[in-house]
C-alpha cells in the first residue's frame, strides 16, 4: 500500500516535531528553591518576601509579592523550600503562580503546596507557617530575580 506523498511528508514533520519537544524536555534541569513570605490580610490579602534560587552550583536571590482575595483573615510568616524543575536558566524561575486554597494556622501548621508559571516552571514546595491566618481564597504569587 502507497502512502500519498503529502500524507508521509506530514508523518515525518510530526515525528520531528516530537522528537525536537523530546529531546529538548530531556535537557530541562532543575534546581533548590527557599522562599520567606509574609502575609497579612482582611478579605483582601497581600504577600511579600525574599527567597534564594540554588541552580547549577550558584546562587540567585529572589523577591516574591502577590495579591489574595477571598476570606483572608490574619497574619502569617511562611519558609517554603524544595524543588525547582523544567527550568532551563535560573529566569525560567521568574514569573506569576496562581493557586486556589484554604487553610487555617493558629501557631504553627504545615503547608505544601505544587505551582506552575507561565514558562512552565514548577515549584514543588513545602514547609511550615507560624502566625494567625485564616483563608479560603485566591491567589497570585510572582516571584522576581533581583
Amino acid at each position: 500500500m502507497k502512502m500519498p506523498s503529502a500524507l508521509r511528508a506530514a508523518v515525518l514533520a510530526l515525528a520531528a516535531f516530537a522528537g525536537v519537544t523530546l529531546s529538548s524536555a530531556a535537557r530541562a534541569d532543575e534546581g533548590f528553591v527557599q522562599l520567606t513570605i509574609y502575609k497579612a490580610g482582611w478579605v483582601i490579602g497581600g504577600s511579600g518576601g525574599s527567597g534564594v534560587l540554588d541552580f547549577r552550583g550558584r546562587r540567585y536571590p529572589l523577591s516574591t509579592g502577590g495579591l489574595d482575595y477571598g476570606f483572608v483573615f490574619g497574619g502569617s510568616k511562611t519558609i517554603l523550600r524544595g524543588r525547582v524543575s523544567n527550568i532551563w536558566r535560573p529566569s525560567d524561575v521568574a514569573g506569576v503562580y496562581g493557586a486556589a486554597g484554604a487553610g487555617l494556622a493558629i501557631g504553627r501548621g504545615a503547608r505544601a503546596i505544587v505551582l506552575t508559571n507561565q514558562k512552565g516552571a514548577v515549584l514543588e514546595l513545602t514547609g511550615h507557617q507560624v502566625g494567625l491566618m485564616a483563608n479560603a481564597d485566591l491567589s497570585g504569587l510572582a516571584i522576581t530575580m533581583r
